[in-house]
Formats: C-alpha cells, structure tokens, sequence
C-alpha cells in the first residue's frame, strides 16, 4: 500500500521545545516555567503568520500533563498521556478555532466544558486560536472564566493581531511576542528538511525561498514543497527563481555593471528583456533598490552581517560595491525610490522606469550639486555615438532665484550685459529687498516696496538663437503686444496671497502697446491709479526682466465711465415710475396703491 504523502510543514513540525526554529527565548522561558511549576492560568502568544505560536501551545500542553519529565523539562512521549496527544485523542487538550466559532453560544459552551474536570492528566487545556475574531459579546460572556479558572484549566490564545484584543483581555493573560524568523535559520531548517528528504537544493535557492517566506516557517515549507515539485527533487536558484516569478538577481548585477560604463542603449535593452518575460516594471525598479541598498550595506565588512543573503551572493555583493563608488549608489537609490513612489501614479510605467535608468547612467561618477541629498538635474545627449556632439546639454528650468541673480541674460545664450542706467539701478535695488516685507501700503508710507517676485507660469519669452544675432539688437527690438500682456499676468500671478485684490484688478486690465518701448494702461478710477503708481517700479522692473529688455516705459490713464447707470432702491423706484408713467399715477389714486 503505497504511503499517504504529508507536507513537510506538518511532517516536520516540532514536537519539543528544543525543535522549534528561531524562538529560542519564548521556549526557554516556558520550559523554565513548567519546570519550576509556576504555571499561569492564561497566555497569550501573538505574532506574524507561521513562527510557531500554535505549534508552541500544542508542546506546552503536552508537556505539561506528561507524567515523566526529563531533567531538561521535556515530554517523555512514552506515557499515556504523551501517547494520547500523538495519536490526536487526548481528552485534556480542546482546541477552538475563533474564527469560525466566535458567538456568544460557542463561548457558552466553552465555559460548560471548563466546569468538568480532566479525565486523566493534571491540566485541561483549552487552545484558542485567532482570538481576535471573538465578537465584541463573546469577549465579554469570556472575562469572567478567564480571569478565575477552575485551578486545573490552562487558557493559551494565539493571535496574530495584538490590537484587536481588549485590554481587558490582555491585562488577563502572559504575553509572549512571537519574532519573525530570520531569513538564515529558515535555511538552516530547510536544509536539514532537504538532506532528510534527499533532495538537492542550492544554498541560493533556500535563500530565495526564505526572503519570499518573509519570516514564516510555514510559508517557507510550503514554497519548498512546491519547488521540489517542480523541479523533481533538483532544487536550483533558476528554477526558484522562475517558479516563484521573482527576477533573478543576476539582471541587478548586470544592470549595475552597464549603469557603472555609462551604457544607457545596455540599460534600456536589459529592462526590455526583463519586460518580455513578463516581469512588471514596478517589481523590478523595487528590486533593483534591494540590490543598491545591499551594495551600500556590503560597503563595509561590519555590516555585511545586515545582509540576508546566502554567503555567495554576500561574497558577491561586496565584491560589486568595492567597485561602486558611494555617490554613485545613494543617488542610484533616490533615483529609485522616487521612481518607485511615481510608477503607481504614472500613465506610461515603462518610460517612467527608463527615465530613471537614463538618469542612473548619465549621473553615476559625477560629483558637484548632485552629490548632497539629491541629484543633480543635469541630462547629456543620450545615443550620441557617431553622431554630432555640438547640441548643448539638457538642463532643468531655472528657478525664481536663478532669474534674480542674471536679469541681464536669457539662458545660456546671453553674451554681453547691457550698461546700467542710474534709473535701471534703482529699479534692480528693488529686487533685493526682504520678500517677507511685501506691502502696498508700505509703499505709500515710506516702509519697504514690493518686492520683485519673477515666477512665470508659462513659458517665458525665448529670444530666436543664431550665431549673428546680437544682444543689442535683441534688446532693442519693438515692444509688442502678446508678450507685453503675459508679462503683466505674469506679475499678477507673482503677487502674494496678502495682495490677492490687486492681483485680481491687474488681471482684469490689459495693458496697450503705445511705442517701441512705452505701453499705457487704462484703468476705471483714480483709486487703481494710484495703487497701481505704488507698484509701478516693481512693474517695470519685473517686465525688464521678463522680457529681456531696458527701460520700458508706463502711462496709468483714469478713464472715468460717464451715464453710470446706479441701482434704485424701492422708494425711489416708485417715486421714478410715478414721473414716468401717468398712468401708473392714475392706478395709485384709483385703488390706493402703497409701497410694501
């Protein structure tokens, strides 16, 4: 009769304290408790999925009722009691799963079974498991038994949510926090499961294994039954790889070795062969951050041991960062991480992804600006061999401050400054002052004037570049119109919040080219005149360095509105009926018409 095949995560279970992976602290502590007699009359075990909580509640009923310890306080499996529990018949130990059994009702009875006394044994054990899902009631109806238990009942709950429980429950019980196991000793563990087997596994493969268990014993045998499945007893990193849909590390090492030469056509064809096997973008960007940060730990042999990798790939790891320089990885890092963040937002994932390895590539031994917190936002010509190399590079747009501090030029471009004026020289000082003092009223009193704030929100005016065109002549050209207008809005939208009316009555005007270098605005009343006069060196300047020009001049016209039409109240409404209409007047006499 052919064997009935068993999961290694039940076959292998631990039956002694000894035997169980990664909680040495937990079962020491236990074992020295039975030992010395000091036993609770609750427990409480919490953790992640698959470290043993349960496999440690159903060791310590066993050992607890077992009638010859040994000296190191472990069941001697011989007795009747050891016996009955293997064979899954024990009449002591009542096990309840809360999560298909979380009424009231079934906490009743629970309670009716805690009144009868253990048939044999010392202890009656009842074992819990994911308490949390026990209603608010059934907590309740609990309280009482579990506080003061008959003196031969043991109450051990497991959960793997902590914060569900009630503090009155929590208060009630020991609490043992169950740590997730490391990625090592789920490899040790493997392999012994492997050599009783008489499997062959790969050292790399386990720690591939043991990294997608994410700390679960369980999950990691369940994932090594299914490798050994499918690779027929042949456990190989390649395999695991494939079978567990992972990438394999060796694109992140190629990948980091084209980024190091510079080789962004190397990089852009290594992330599509990575997309042809039906990777996903985001998983491998995620990936390849792993793989920088696991350079930057190798860096250094104290923190090598930081590493949860198999000892060839550590071996490897430290052997690739030696040849990285710092700068290189932790902007390699910020770039990757922030494509991370944009890649679930993005429209067009895999030119996100493409973007942020052209930038690893083309930043990777360059020192400067980038080498602080961020990198540098400088782009070069990408794929530019055999062809011409005379473009000038890609730079990011310049920022508000950059704008400030070369008003007399337009970009790179710029050859020959213009000669200052003693106008143009007040008119610059203006720029320079506190930006925190920003006050219209300010101006009028003699306190600190507006503050040029040059922050366009649309593109700025590009002057045409050419090899015979000269500064002069550029900044001699006739004013006109469409440019003049998105200046003015563009001061507009430069305003502060504090000065959102003047704002608002700025966009509202629309300023008229009168020459080649004058413009006039028309406003409605004195008032705006004048507070358009207080702002009026602000203005200038302000559009000087918008356009790139010198001495533009301004005209503020009152054009006041004649025949305004003014609103009625009701009284004089009447009243103007009345003289307008007699026989509105005859209507009123007649039946004695009164306003409301």
């Amino acid at each position: 009769m052919e064997q009935q095949y068993i999961v290694s995560a039940r076959k292998y279970r631990p039956m002694t304290f000894d035997s169980v992976v990664g909680q040495r602290a937990l079962t020491i502590t236990l074992k020295n408790a039975i030992l010395a007699g000091r036993l609770a009359h609750a427990y409480l075990f919490c953790g992640p999925r698959g470290v043993g909580k349960t496999t440690c509640a159903r060791i310590f009923a066993k050992t607890i009722n077992c009638e010859h310890l040994n000296e190191q306080g472990d069941p001697c499996g011989e007795c009747e009691s050891c016996k009955a529990f293997d064979e899954g018949r024990s009449l002591c130990i009542h096990e309840l799963d809360a999560a298909s059994n979380n009424s009231v009702d079934d906490i009743r009875e629970l309670i009716e079974q805690v009144r009868i006394p253990p048939q044999s044994g010392r202890y009656k054990v009842f074992i819990i498991d994911e308490v949390h899902m026990l209603s608010q009631q059934a907590f309740n109806a609990f309280l009482k038994t579990l506080e003061e238990p008959p003196r031969y009942v043991v109450f051990i709950l497991a959960t793997t949510e902590k914060h569900k429980i009630l503090p009155t429950i929590l208060s009630r019980c020991q609490v043992y926090d169950f740590a997730r196991i490391t990625v090592q000793s789920i490899v040790d563990h493997l392999k012994y499961v492997a050599e009783k087997e008489g499997y062959k596994a790969e050292e790399d493969a386990l720690g591939l294994i043991a990294q997608k268990a994410d700390g679960g014993m369980r999950d990691a045998l369940s994932l090594f039954d299914q490798i050994v499945s499918f690779t027929q007893g042949n456990v190989t990193y390649e395999a695991t790889a494939a079978n567990l849909n992972l990438v394999d590390v060796e694109y992140y090492f190629r990948l980091t070795d084209t980024l190091l030469e510079k080789n962004i056509e190397g990089a852009l064809l290594l992330l599509d062969e990575v997309l042809q096997k039906g990777f996903d973008g985001g998983n491998f960007i995620s990936g390849f951050a792993s793989h920088l940060r696991n350079l930057l730990v190798a860096r250094d042999g104290r923190t090598l041991p930081l590493l949860e990798l198999s000892e060839n790939l550590r071996k490897r790891c430290h052997e690739q960062a030696m040849r990285c320089r710092p700068q290189f990885i932790f902007r390699a890092l910020r770039l990757a991480n922030d494509c991370d963040q944009a890649y679930r937002q993005s429209r067009n994932k895999r030119l996100q992804v493409e973007l942020c390895l052209i930038e690893m590539a083309q930043e990777g031994d360059e020192d400067g600006d980038g080498a602080g917190l961020r990198p540098a936002k400088t782009l070069k010509p990408i794929f530019s061999k055999g062809a011409e190399t005379n473009k000038q590079p890609i730079t990011a747009p310049k920022t508000p401050q950059d704008k400030a501090q070369k008003p007399e030029g337009r970009g790179e471009a710029t050859a020959k400054t213009p000669e200052k004026t003693p106008e143009k020289e007040k008119k610059q000082k203006l720029t320079k002052i506190d930006p925190n003092a920003f006050s219209i009223l300010g101006g009028a009193k003699g306190n600190k004037p507006i503050p040029q704030n040059p922050t366009p929100e649309k593109k700025e005016v590009e002057k045409p570049v050419s090899d015979e065109q000269d500064d002069e002549e550029w900044n001699h050209r006739p004013l006109t119109e469409d440019e003049l207008i998105m200046a003015w809005q563009h001061f507009a939208n430069s305003l502060p919040e504090t000065e959102k009316a003047t704002a608002e009555r700025m966009r509202a005007l629309t300023p008229r080219v009168v020459g080649d270098n004058k413009f006039r605005v028309t406003v409605g009343n004195p008032f705006v005149q004048k507070e358009l006069n207080m702002i009026r060196n602000n203005i200038l300047v302000f559009i000087d360095t918008e356009l790139h020009r010198e001495e533009v001049e301004m005209e503020i016209e009152v054009e006041l509105i004649e025949n305004n039409v003014l609103a009625f109240s009701k009284p004089e409404l009447f009243n103007q009926m009345l003289n307008d209409f007699s026989s509105f007047g005859k209507l009123h006499e007649f039946f004695g018409l009164e306003l409301d």
